[in-house]
């Protein structure tokens, strides 16, 4: 008996939001996202760290206590970002709340 091939059905293009969602699902399977969490969050602090007493001169109290407000100005700054681009496209394309699927 002989098999007949199928025709190769061409598949649409994935997003590239598609695309990442698949990436980042499979690593997660794969990795603990606390663990990675925590060494980004390590490096920002330290960048700040290094940013408020890049010379290592003032008491470890207050470099911490500067790097804090740092960290807090950076994410203050990243959220008006946030806002003023939402603003931008309008309440039209923010229909599901920011929620991704």
């Amino acid at each position: 008996m002989e098999l007949k091939s199928r025709p190769a059905v061409k598949a649409p293009p994935m997003s590239r939001t598609e695309s990442a969602t698949i990436a980042a699902l499979t690593r997660w399977m794969n990795e603990d996202p606390a663990a990675n969490a925590a060494r980004g969050q390590a490096g920002l602090m330290a960048k700040f760290l290094n940013q408020v007493d890049p010379l290592r001169v003032l008491p470890e109290a207050e470099r911490t206590r500067r790097a804090e407000v740092a960290r807090r100005l950076h994410m203050t700054r990243l959220a008006v970002a946030s806002a003023r681009a939402r603003r931008r496209r309008g309440p039209a394309s923010d229909e599901d709340g920011g929620a991704v699927a």
